[in-house]
């Protein structure tokens, strides 16, 4: 989710290399290093667990935004987690879906466990 407002801007890298490191990540996808990843079930991002066939490869670094198809950069993510990072970095994601302690303008609130 993208809070209210902003909006990420980039260009995006050349076909070639998107089309290169797309043709990676398939060759990735058939690796036992791959099937193992896939076998703890585990999203990345929300830490829940799914069985392997509800379960994606994404790429921490985006293909669009210059990212590789290699082992340090591709993760395990459920689909709804993936869908929802889309073309952001890490970093960008963190900053623009608002947390249980900031509000949706990203304020940060103070009233919760005052108790």
């Amino acid at each position: 989710m993208v809070g209210k407002g902003m909006e990420i801007f980039f260009s995006p890298v050349e076909s070639a290399h998107q089309k290169r490191e797309r043709a990676k990540a398939r060759e990735l996808r058939q690796s036992q290093w791959w099937r193992q990843q896939l076998g703890q079930g585990k999203c990345y991002y929300c830490g829940e667990k799914f069985a392997a066939a509800d379960l994606t490869m994404d790429h921490k670094v985006p293909i669009v935004r210059g990212g590789k198809s290699t082992k340090k950069n591709v993760v395990v993510a459920c689909r709804s987690c993936n869908q929802e990072k889309k073309y952001f970095l890490p970093g960008e994601q963190a900053l623009l879906t608002p947390s249980e302690n900031h509000d949706e303008s990203g304020v940060e609130r103070f009233d919760q466990d005052l108790e």
